[in-house]
């Protein structure tokens, strides 16, 4: 059995399981084998579209562990083709080009490359440049070259592109990872100058954990938007698109007079698996910072999902009792990194439980809010007797705290309930003080 026969035949197989079995196959090439099950099997859940192409050759697992999932992929390739739209950019036959000068396994690249007449790939790591040449054609790339080159060395003497991409490495030298651009490598905010006269714009992916709002002032005032990305709830990405002023100001849906063109934040959570018509349905918010005058936050215009927000906010008292009844709202994860709470309160026309809760409450069921809905069925403090009539003979149930002095764990304890079930308890404080918990169930659906 060739190493070619053995992959095909067992990448539905435990590799661990396999690797025990290696003297049985003396003429497979058991770790290249292991590592293409392996790496298969990710695929499968993480880049479906690249699992289901034969022929795709993949990279040791920290190479797996680190590239972008499909979903955040395909939200790349849409914000890119956007900006190529707003730009004008292909017009009268104009080619169009890019160049990612941070290839890696080349998930982002294979995605965003098919927006452009040409392509270039760049990486330092030549087995990764290898991997990568072999497994375009099998994507059914054929618009894009492979350079094995420092980003800095293939920057300095690139033709002008359309667009650059950049995912610089976020650990030292020693392993350790690192939140800062600067930090970062290669080092984007030296090369910020050269990065923006060589291209019409540039998309930058960083670290989830990353400050946004210091990484504006980093860059100089090049940043015209910043995209919060999570999947299925956890916050994954941060991606900024840069461009010059005279660049943006073509788009007329981006008033650009200075430092009062502001920059458009979107919160964005993506479903983690396809539809069936292979589509990553998602929920999104954007607002504008910035300028003379911060722009009123509207639900996203960009995705229809989203409905037209409640005109009258809710009324909230400091007495447990008046909350029975109402909608409890937890935004996802993308708005909690971005703290737009405020922003988000007025848009909805709901009223957070508390400046520092982060949750909101509504009197009425508000269509398409980025974010979890809990109906609220019992609100209680943590009186013993009050907790006795309201969790009655409970069981189980999904534990969340905000703003209040206990963890999940301190908390289950003290309730004596399991993980998990139909009901949805969350510990906070409200505005005046009183702790309290939300006890609810998800809505049903109609």
């Amino acid at each position: 059995m060739t190493t070619s026969e053995f992959i095909l035949q067992h990448r539905l197989s435990n590799p661990r399981d396999l690797a025990l079995q290696a003297r049985r196959y003396p003429d497979v090439d058991m770790p290249y084998a292991l590592n293409q099950i392996q790496g298969w099997q990710t695929a499968r859940q993480k880049l479906p579209s690249w699992a289901a192409c034969d022929g795709v050759v993949y990279p040791p697992h920290l190479n797996m562990e680190q590239c972008s999932s499909e979903p955040t992929a395909r939200y790349k390739q849409q914000v890119v083709r956007r900006w190529l739209t707003r730009l004008g950019a292909g017009q009268g036959g104009a080619a169009t080009s890019m160049a990612d000068l941070t290839g890696g396994f080349g998930v982002d690249f294979s995605f965003t490359s098919r927006c452009f007449a040409s392509a270039t790939y760049v990486e330092r790591n030549a087995a990764l440049c290898d991997v990568v040449r072999g497994n375009l054609p099998c994507l059914g790339i054929a618009n894009a070259q492979v350079m094995c080159a420092e980003a800095e060395d293939c920057l300095a003497t690139m033709p002008q592109q359309t667009m650059l991409f950049l995912d610089p490495a976020r650990r030292d030298e020693h392993g350790a990872k690192t939140v800062l651009i600067a930090d970062c490598t290669p080092d984007v905010c030296h090369l910020l100058p050269l990065l923006m006269s060589k291209a019409r714009f540039v998309m930058l992916k960083l670290s989830p954990m990353l400050d946004w709002h210091k990484a504006i002032v980093d860059l100089q005032g090049t940043v015209r938007e910043v995209h919060i990305v999570s999947v299925g709830g956890e916050c994954k990405e941060l991606l900024l698109v840069l461009a010059a002023l005279d660049a943006a100001a073509s788009s007329a849906d981006m008033p650009c007079n200075g430092v009062e063109a502001g920059v458009r934040v979107c919160c964005v959570d993506i479903m983690a698996k396809a539809d069936a018509e292979g589509e990553y349905k998602r929920s999104e918010f954007c607002y504008t910072i910035g300028g003379a005058a911060d722009n009123p936050p509207t639900p996203s215009t960009l995705n229809p999902q989203l409905s037209t927000p409640n005109s009258q906010p809710s009324t909230l008292n400091s007495q447990p009792s008046t909350l029975n009844s109402q909608f409890l709202l937890e935004p996802n994860a993308s708005i909690m990194k971005a703290g737009c709470f405020a922003e988000l309160g007025k848009a909805y026309g709901i009223r957070a439980i508390s400046s520092n809760s982060h949750l909101f409450l509504s009197t009425d069921r508000v269509e398409g809010f980025p974010g979890r809905e809990i109906v609220v069925e019992a609100v209680t403090t943590l009186n013993k007797r009050q907790l006795k009539e309201t969790l009655g003979s409970l069981q189980q149930a999904n534990i969340s705290v905000r703003n209040f002095p206990m963890s999940v764990a301190e908390l289950r304890k003290r309730l004596k309930l399991r993980d998990g079930g139909d009901t949805y308890i969350f510990a906070t404080t409200t505005r005046e003080g009183e702790r309290v918990l939300i006890v609810g169930h998800k809505p049903t659906v109609s």
